[in-house]
C-alpha cells in the first residue's frame, strides 16, 4: 500500500497537505462535459444506448432533473451492472453540487478554497444517503464482477469512476480531504489497470491523467520526498493523457477538456478560453459553459467585453426555456468582479448583492458577495451601506475567514488595493 512519507511538522507537512488537497480538487473539476461517442475507442456498450445519450443532454445542460429521471430508469433496467449505477451516481452528485453553489470555477481558480476557513454547505441528509448508497452499489457490483474476472475492465472503469464522483462530494461538501485522498488514490489504481489491459479504453484517462498531472506539478522537494513511496508523476504526461481523452474518449471527453481547460487557467494561461468555446459552441444552452467563457473573458482582462459577456448571460436567462437551469447568483458575482476591476464601484456593489440575495445563493458565496460589495460601496465613500454589508458577511458566517476580513474592514474602511 502506498504511503505518503511523514517529514517536519510546520510549513512543509502544510504545504504537503494543501497540495494532497489540491489533487482531490482535480477530481473536482468534472461537473460540466458531454459525451464524444467517439467509435474507434473502446468502452461498455451501454454507453451508446440512446436514453444513455438523451439523458446526458440533458446533464450538460444542467437539466438535472431530466437527467436523472432518464438514468433512474436506465439504472432499473440493468440490474447489477456497475456502469449504470456510476452513472446514475454522477448526475445525483452534480446535481446537488450545482444546488450548493459549489460548482462555480472562480472558488477554485486559486488555492484560497484550500487555505480558508469557509461556511459549510447546506448538505441534503437525503441527496448525502442517496449518494453513499449509490456508491456503495456500483463498488460492491463491480468487486462482485472483478472476483469472476479480475480483468473485467468495464467493472474497473466502473469502480475507479464511481469512487471519483464519491472524492468529489466528500471533498466539496463535508471537506474531508484526508478521506477524499483515499478515496482518490483508489479510483486512479483502477484507471491505471484498466488502461495496462486495455490502452484504448481512453476514458480511462482522465483520473489517471488528473493523477498525473497534480503529482507532477508538485514542487521538486516534495516531488523528491513521495517518490520513496511511489508515488510519481508527471505535468506533460498527465495533459498529454488528458488531450487524447478530449480527442477521442467515448464517454468522458468533454469532461477532460473541461479539466485542461481549469489547469490552464489556474496557470493564467488563457488559451483556456479556446477549449471553453469550443465546449459552448456544442452546448450553447449550457448555462456553466457561458459562465466559464464570461469568467475567463474577464480574467483576461477583457473589462466592459466581459461585462457585456455576464449580462448577456443575464438577458439570455429571461428567455423561456434558454436555460434548464441557471444559477444567477454566479453571473452577478462574476459581474461584480467584472465592473469592480473597470472601476464601476457603485454597480459592481449592486451586482454584488444581487448574487448575495439570490434564492438558490450558497453560504460560501453569499459571505463572499456581501464583502465584496462592502469594499466597493468603500471605495465609493458610501461607508453606511459597507457597514451594513459587512455587518451580514459577518452573520452569514461568523467563523470564516472572510469574517474575519470584514471585522478588519469595520474596524478600519478599505481603500481599495
Amino acid at each position: 500500500m502506498e504511503r505518503i512519507p511523514k517529514v517536519e511538522r510546520g510549513g512543509e507537512l502544510k504545504r504537503i497537505s494543501n497540495w494532497v488537497r489540491i489533487w482531490v480538487w482535480g477530481f473536482v473539476l468534472l461537473p460540466v462535459a458531454s459525451l464524444g461517442w467517439a467509435s474507434e475507442v473502446h468502452t461498455n456498450p451501454l454507453n451508446r444506448d440512446p436514453l444513455v445519450r438523451e439523458a446526458y443532454q440533458h446533464f450538460y445542460n444542467q437539466d438535472y432533473p431530466g437527467a436523472v429521471g432518464r438514468l433512474e430508469r436506465f439504472h432499473a433496467a440493468h440490474p447489477g451492472d456497475p456502469q449504470p449505477t456510476a452513472m446514475l451516481l454522477e448526475a445525483v452528485v452534480f446535481q446537488e453540487l450545482y444546488r450548493m453553489d459549489l460548482l462555480d470555477t472562480t472558488f477554485y481558480a486559486n488555492d484560497g478554497f484550500l487555505t480558508g476557513r469557509h461556511a459549510t454547505a447546506d448538505e441534503d441528509p437525503k441527496a448525502r444517503d442517496r449518494i453513499d448508497a449509490l456508491t456503495d452499489e456500483a463498488v460492491h457490483e463491480a468487486d462482485w464482477r472483478i472476483g469472476k474476472n479480475p480483468n473485467d475492465v468495464d467493472a474497473l472503469y466502473a469502480r475507479g469512476w464511481a469512487r471519483a464522483l464519491k472524492c468529489a462530494y466528500i471533498a466539496m461538501v463535508q471537506r474531508s480531504f484526508s478521506a477524499g485522498f483515499r478515496l482518490a488514490m483508489k479510483a486512479k489504481d483502477d484507471e491505471v489497470r484498466v488502461l495496462e489491459l486495455d490502452p484504448e479504453y481512453v476514458d480511462a484517462k482522465l483520473v489517471a491523467g488528473v493523477y498525473e498531472y497534480v503529482v507532477g506539478a508538485l514542487p521538486l522537494p516534495f516531488k523528491f520526498l513521495i517518490g520513496f513511496a511511489g508515488i510519481t508523476g508527471s505535468k506533460s504526461r498527465g495533459l498529454e493523457m488528458l488531450n487524447d481523452d478530449g480527442r477521442r474518449g467515448a464517454m468522458t471527453s468533454v469532461e477532460a477538456r473541461t479539466v485542461i481547460a481549469l489547469f490552464l487557467r489556474r496557470e493564467a494561461k488563457y488559451k483556456a478560453i479556446q477549449v471553453v468555446r469550443g465546449l459552448k459552441s456544442s452546448y450553447p444552452h449550457g448555462y456553466l459553459f457561458c459562465l466559464e467563457e464570461a469568467n475567463l473573458r474577464k480574467d483576461a482582462g477583457e473589462g466592459m467585453a466581459a461585462v457585456a459577456a455576464y449580462r448577456e448571460i443575464v438577458a439570455d436567462s429571461a428567455r423561456p426555456g434558454y436555460f434548464a437551469s441557471a444559477q444567477l447568483e454566479l453571473t452577478y458575482f462574476g459581474l461584480g468582479d467584472a465592473l469592480r476591476g473597470q472601476r464601476h464601484y457603485g454597480e459592481a456593489a449592486q451586482a454584488y448583492e444581487q448574487a448575495a440575495w439570490a434564492k438558490s445563493v450558497g453560504p460560501e458565496l453569499k459571505i463572499r458577495s456581501l464583502l465584496a460589495a462592502g469594499e466597493c460601496h468603500d471605495v465609493n465613500g458610501e461607508r453606511q451601506l459597507a457597514v451594513r454589508d459587512y455587518k451580514m458577511a459577518i452573520d452569514a458566517g461568523p467563523n470564516t475567514s472572510r469574517a474575519d476580513t470584514a471585522r478588519k474592514r469595520l474596524r478600519s474602511p478599505f481603500r481599495g488595493v
